[in-house]
Parts: C-alpha cells; sequence; structure tokens
C-alpha cells in the first residue's frame, strides 16, 4: 500500500510520521483554514484562485500563513511531485498552532502548516450516469452575521451535522437553506438548477465561493448557456429542469431526484452532460504544470 509524504512545518514526512500537538487550536478549537484542490493529467486546476481564497479565508480569521502565494503555489506543485502524482486530491491546512487549553490566539505563536495530496477517484462513482438523490435538511447554514460561509475554516459541524441527516434518510446530498429559507448550497456542494435553458444558481453571500462553481459558470456562457445568479426556493427546485451539483471533489455531479420528488426526466439533463463535457476538457487541458518539463498540453491518458 502507497504511504504518501505528507508536508508538515517545513518538510516532507512519510504520512504515518505525521504529528501535531493535542494543543493546537487547529484540532482544539477548529481554528484554520484549508482548501481542496484537484490535479488533473498532470495540472492543478485553479491554483491561482484557490490560493487566493486560502489566503482570504485566513485574513478573515486573522491568522498570517508564514508564507508567501507564490511560496504556497509551489509548495503545492512540490507536494505532487514528491507523491509522484498527475491526477490528484490536494489539501493544504494552515492551523492556528500550539497555544494552551484557553481560547486566546495571542498564546499561539506559530501556525501549523499541513499540506496532503493523494490519489482521488470519481466521488460519485457510476453516479455521473445515474444521478444523485438529494434531501432537504433541516440544519440551516451559517449565517454571515456568525461564521461566514465563505470562510473556509476547519470547523466544518454545520455541515457535518447536515450531512448526518442526509445519511439518516439515505440519500447522497443533502440542500441547505439559509435562516430565510433560500437555498444557500449542499454540504460539501454549490447548487444549480436549469429552468428552461437557463442556468441558475444562488448567490454566494449565503454559501462558499466555489472555484469549481466560478469555473462552471465561465465554462456555461462559453458554450451559449445563460446564466443567472439569483435567490432560489425548494419551489424553484422541484419545479426545475434539471438540477447539478459542484464543488472541487465532486466536479459536477447530476441530480435526478429531490425530497422523493423526481428532476425533470428523472436522469441526467442535455444541459448538464454539456457542461460536464465541457468541464472535463478544460481540467484536462488547463492549470498550472506540476513537472514543467512536460509540453504545454500533454496527453490525456
Amino acid at each position: 500500500m502507497t504511504e504518501y509524504k505528507v508536508w508538515l512545518n517545513g518538510k516532507f514526512v512519510p504520512e504515518s510520521e505525521a504529528r501535531i500537538s493535542v494543543y493546537d487550536h487547529g484540532f482544539l478549537y477548529g481554528d484554520g483554514v484549508f482548501e481542496g484542490i484537484r490535479a488533473y493529467n498532470g495540472r492543478i486546476f485553479r491554483l491561482e484562485d484557490h490560493v487566493d481564497r486560502l489566503y482570504e479565508s485566513a485574513k478573515a480569521i486573522n491568522l498570517e500563513i508564514p508564507m508567501t502565494k507564490a511560496e504556497m503555489a509551489e509548495l503545492l506543485l512540490e507536494a505532487c511531485r514528491v507523491n509522484n502524482l498527475r491526477n490528484a486530491y490536494i489539501r493544504p491546512i494552515v492551523a492556528r498552532g500550539v497555544g494552551d487549553l484557553g481560547l486566546d490566539p495571542r498564546k499561539c505563536k506559530t501556525p501549523t502548516v499541513v499540506v496532503l495530496a493523494r490519489e482521488f477517484g470519481a466521488l460519485y462513482g457510476d453516479k455521473y450516469e445515474k444521478g444523485l438523490k438529494l434531501c432537504t435538511v433541516s440544519v440551516r447554514r451559517n449565517s454571515p452575521n456568525s461564521v461566514s460561509p465563505n470562510i473556509k475554516s476547519l470547523n466544518y459541524l454545520n455541515n457535518i451535522l447536515a450531512r448526518i441527516e442526509v445519511n439518516a434518510q439515505g440519500m447522497d446530498e443533502g440542500i441547505m437553506l439559509d435562516l430565510n429559507g433560500f437555498v444557500s448550497e449542499a454540504t460539501a456542494d454549490n447548487i444549480f438548477l436549469v429552468k428552461k435553458g437557463v442556468v441558475v444558481t444562488p448567490p454566494t453571500y449565503n454559501s462558499l465561493k466555489g472555484i469549481t462553481r466560478a469555473a462552471v459558470i465561465e465554462i456555461a456562457r462559453e458554450l451559449g448557456h445563460p446564466v443567472e445568479e439569483q435567490p432560489i426556493t425548494m419551489f424553484d427546485v422541484y419545479s426545475a429542469d434539471e438540477v447539478f451539483i459542484t464543488g472541487t471533489a465532486a466536479e459536477i455531479a447530476p441530480c435526478v431526484e429531490v425530497d422523493h420528488r423526481v428532476v425533470g426526466e428523472g436522469k441526467p439533463g442535455r444541459v448538464t452532460k454539456h457542461l460536464i463535457e465541457g468541464f472535463r476538457r478544460v481540467t484536462t487541458t488547463t492549470g498550472a504544470p506540476i513537472f514543467p518539463t512536460e509540453t504545454a498540453h500533454p496527453k490525456v491518458k
């Protein structure tokens, strides 16, 4: 079994030897930030966007990452190189660091930096062809008045509580609403619907500014599909012609049932499949090269 190498505070170590202190505020309080990033065909997709979002999340919680954005980007590429990965899931994590049992972040002098990189396959297996089943959950998405959904923090308890409901209902994913009853996002993904040929997705004041979400909006417009960002309700989801979710791990996943209501014709829709084709084309031909000596557009394996 392959043992991956993990970057931990200045060096790569075997993952079995990667250790952090029990006094790290990332462990004690979820005090830190992270990103989920994908590499396809020897290139990291939207590397700059992910690094920017990592630093924006860190700034929002007043956490100073002990390296520049350029150094972080190079580190993410190096994590793929040392593990000899061309297709990978990459997770940089920056925690507040070692402090004491109190909440005061001033006690944490040095942030903890971890980078994981490993092989990663299709999150939903053959369900990309069959379509996912979704349910609405009772857990409301964090309000911007408390912890902003746009801070990609180590505290994912809000999402985990929602995931517990999804599991209990035997569904594939769950739809989270905001405090006003508008659709926010899924437990780990953004959500889109298609109505009369128009691709619609909620604004991001109440949900994460997904990197894959942004890419899909660009791809949709390039392919000639109009896109609107507007508040949506569950009525809009139930009456949609197509529904799909997007995320780094999920990519673009079609949904065929919501709260036991059939979506459209009960199978992945035409627009969704068109977007999946466009997304696959973009992810396998663009991005930051992991191995600089390779040609601009290496052969897709």
